[in-house]
């Protein structure tokens, strides 16, 4: 992957122009016989100083798109290659001008603000209708086409009320633009839409006054400041702002997500009806609330509990899930045998259920190194690789089955972690033959046995003949 430029080829797709290089992927036009095509391939960046968060925000990327069929506010989805051979994600090539682009200009007029907000506010609508939260929301992620329609892109951040949350089960630090990021999201919640309407806030915010609601955060302090301290109103900043859209503004940027819009239709509305915006207090803000009432908030937010996610569209019911724990390095044919056998006989006594194969790893002690395999990005593929073989033989629908690399030095910890954090029904967890432990499994499973929040079963391989 480290040689790949203009003029290379993956599975028949030739590269041509480089257009984007970001934090997780690189982007490239694809060209043909006769030109560029109206095609892009999106390239995961593996390899030396690069992080596994990537490898995970590809297959969410992946998943995300792929459940979506042709629409106006994303890109369609055309092929993608596996993190088993070559990842990548070639779809639509959208033509059209970057929300980036008028950051430059800022502060630009109200009308101008209300026009790209509402494109960017009906396009989050459409998304949350089909139970999908953005949570990436930024000027470099919104494209607009030449009919004036918002496009939304990169979803390898994103939340499906659909699928499993691979980012929320593997993660435990905030993910995402801290500029941008709702106060719920500082915590690690992940399902709630109305995040979608903060960062839109916080957009129509730069757009209007040139400057970010809450600075530049650097430190998770800083970035914690959000459950507290509400931002500047526009209108101390830029004199000409109008009511209606420090309104706008500030409902969008509210710390509890029920104090918010509760959809993008209604912030669409708001944005093309200025004269019919309803006003609150909010609209001729002058300051900041005073000290007294910020220490007050910052002694609460120790506390923080963010507003309830709201229900999924269409969804039918909790399912169960099952966690399989899997040994790094595990060499037992006869307990492996006996784990897939397991396997099949929880998924015959509940047909919803959804199994997560996990294996847990310690840290790499750095993100680079001399061979692809001792990166923290290869090492992650090769662990994730594996649980993939190792489970292929179950034949699992891709709906009902996620896998986990979790880093940890104690691996029992980093599985029970995983089990509290998700909810988890129950763990199939191999024993040891004849008294030994299970390779590189020492001791996992008396641990998850006393310490688990749920069932627990404990596979023994059979006795050798």
């Amino acid at each position: 992957m480290h040689t790949l430029g203009p003029g290379s080829e993956i599975d028949g797709f030739r590269l041509g122009e480089l257009i984007h290089v970001g934090s997780m992927a690189s982007i490239y036009r694809l060209t043909g016989p006769a030109g560029p095509l109206p095609l892009i391939i999106k390239i995961p960046r593996l390899g030396p100083g690069e992080r596994a968060v990537n490898v995970v925000a590809f297959e969410v990327c992946r998943m995300v798109l792929g459940a979506l069929g042709q629409g106006p506010h994303h890109p369609t989805l055309v092929a993608f290659g596996d993190v088993e051979t070559t990842p990548y994600l070639v779809m639509e090539y959208i033509d059209g001008v970057r929300l980036n682009d008028w950051i430059g200009r800022v502060p630009i007029a109200p009308e101008e603000i209300a026009r790209l907000g509402a494109a960017v506010a009906l396009a989050l609508d459409d998304l949350h209708r089909l139970g999908i939260a953005h949570l990436d929301l930024k000027p470099t992620n919104v494209l607009y086409r030449p009919s004036g329609e918002a496009v939304l892109v990169d979803f390898g951040l994103a939340h499906h009320s659909h699928y499993p949350d691979l980012l929320a089960e593997e993660l435990r630090t905030p993910v995402g633009n801290w500029v941008y990021m709702a106060p719920e999201q500082v915590v690690g919640v992940r399902c709630d839409p109305r995040s979608d309407i903060f960062a839109l806030g916080a957009i129509l915010y730069h757009l209007a006054t040139g400057q970010f609601p809450f600075g530049n955060p650097h430190s998770s302090a800083e970035l914690r400041e959000r459950l507290y301290r509400d931002p500047v109103p526009p209108r101390a900043l830029v004199a000409s702002t109008p009511e209606w859209l420090q309104e706008i503004i500030l409902r969008c940027l509210e710390i509890d997500a029920r104090d918010r819009y509760a959809t993008g239709a209604e912030v669409a509305f708001d944005l093309t009806n200025p004269d019919e915006v309803a006003q609150t207090e909010r609209s001729v803000r002058e300051r900041r609330a005073g000290w007294v009432t910020r220490i007050r908030r910052r002694v609460r937010a120790r506390s923080f509990e963010p507003a309830p996610c709201p229900s999924a569209p269409s969804r039918v019911g909790p399912v169960s899930i099952v966690l399989v724990a899997i040994g790094p390095v595990q060499i037992d044919v006869l307990l492996l045998d006996a784990m897939r056998d397991a396997v099949r006989r929880v998924i015959a006594a509940d047909e919803r259920c959804r199994i997560a194969f996990a294996t847990a790893v310690p840290p790499a002690a750095a993100l680079s190194g001399e061979r692809e395999e001792e990166t923290a990005t290869g090492r992650h593929i090769k662990h994730l690789v594996a649980l993939r073989r190792w489970a292929r033989p179950l034949q699992l629908p891709e709906e009902r089955v996620t896998y986990h690399v979790l880093e940890s030095e104690k691996p029992a910890t980093a599985l029970i972690d995983y089990a509290r954090m998700n909810d988890v029904d129950q763990i199939l967890v191999g024993a040891s033959r004849g008294g030994v432990p299970a390779r590189l499994f020492r001791g996992v499973s008396a641990q998850i046995v006393a310490e688990a929040p749920c069932t627990v079963t404990v596979v023994r391989p059979p006795p050798q003949a």
